[in-house]
Order: structure tokens, then sequence, then C-alpha cells
């Protein structure tokens, strides 16, 4: 399991589709959005933790179509499938990579693009907070929008379409918990809330994900 998380993880930083890409499409979100707006620093205050959550959500989502894609061209899920491994972890270990080279450098680097987008002082805790319970969610949801379209040609595109959706109750948490922060009100409910949608989806996702690259390979 080691082994395939640390050759997983190598494949996304040398594919260029990982580390790299996501935090530069984070970073170009968090740089128009202002120039687009305006220097009007009570409006990027008062929407500063939805356009921080869905950039977070979209840069997520630009390297999920590679996640079983090389896997599938060059064999090695096939060697997946029939390896004495269950395939069940297999994957959840993928997604765990896949959160390692871009939910957790988005989330490392959400407060610095949080200074661009006039966040208040008092959500910065939180956003880290909401990001590194909330993008966990991301990568496990996307791993099953990438099992369904495995083998594919052209998948990308009906991936997101797939995989958006799902994404939604997790970017209304995120952010809430962040606005609420900010504005200095409780935030255990979405809180809770978000924390229950990654345990659920961590807990059930790899089985119905593997279960849909076995149909897919058939």
């Amino acid at each position: 399991m080691i082994a395939l998380l640390v050759r997983d993880m190598r494949l996304a930083m040398r594919a260029g589709g990982g580390f790299g890409l996501g935090l530069a499409f984070f970073l170009l979100v968090a740089v128009l959005v202002p120039l687009g707006v305006g220097p009007n620093s009570a409006l990027l205050a008062k929407i500063a933790p939805g356009i921080l959550w869905v950039g977070a959500l979209l840069a997520c989502l630009l390297s999920l179509d590679r996640l079983f894609a090389l896997d599938f061209e060059d064999g090695s899920l096939d060697l997946l499938v029939t390896a004495p491994i269950p395939l069940e972890g297999a994957v959840a270990i993928k997604a765990l990579a896949h959160w390692l080279v871009t939910g957790l450098p988005l989330t490392l680097i959400a407060p610095v693009l949080g200074v661009l987008l006039n966040l208040p002082e008092a959500g910065y805790f939180w956003l880290v907070v909401s990001l590194a319970l909330g993008t966990p969610a991301l990568s496990v949801i996307g791993a099953f929008g990438a099992a369904l379209t495995v083998g594919l040609k052209r998948g990308g595109l009906l991936l997101s379409l797939l995989v958006l959706p799902l994404y939604v109750p997790t970017l209304i948490f995120g952010a809430e918990v962040v606005k609420r922060g900010a504005d200095g009100m409780a935030t255990a409910t979405p809180l809770a809330l978000l924390a229950a949608i990654t345990a659920g989806v961590a807990a059930l996702l790899p089985f119905a994900s593997a279960a849909a690259i076995r149909i897919n390979l058939r």
C-alpha cells in the first residue's frame, strides 16, 4: 500500500497534472477575481469564502481524469484488480495520493491567497480547517467519478458533469464554515456536516469505485 502511494505521488508530480497545475489555477482565481470585481474591499471580504472554496474545488477537478487513466493505458489497472490487495484499498490509496498532491497544497496556500481577496482575519483559521476537512471528500468523490469514466476516450467532460453535482454539499458547508468563522458566528453545525460528508464518502465510495472499475474492465 505504501509503495502504491509513493508511486502515485511520483506519477502525479511528473505528469504535471497535480501539484503545479492545481496551485497555478488556484492562484489565477485569487488574482483574477479582484481584477474583475474591482477594489471594493467590503465586497471582496463578503465573497472571499465562496471564491476560495470554488477555486479549490475546480483546482482539485483538473487532475481527476488522470487518476486511473495512466494505469489503464499501461495495463497497471488490470494488475491492481488481480493483485492480492483489495481493490477498494487501492482506490482509497489513489484518492489519498491525489489529496496529498492537490488538496493538501491548496489547503496550505489558501491563507496566502485569502489576503488577495481581503478575507477577514478571523476567517483564516476556519479556511484552513474547512479545506483540510473537506478536500479529502473532493478527492474520494473524484476517484469515484474517475472510476466510472475509466477507459472512455475524452472522458474529462463527462467526469466533470458527473462529479460537480456531488461536490455541491461539500462546497456549501465548506464555504459556510469560513463565512461564519469570518463573521464571528458559531461554526459547529456546518463543520459537523462537512466532517460527516467526508467520513461518509471515505467509508462508502471506495467500494463503489472498485465495483465501477471491475465493470469497466470486463
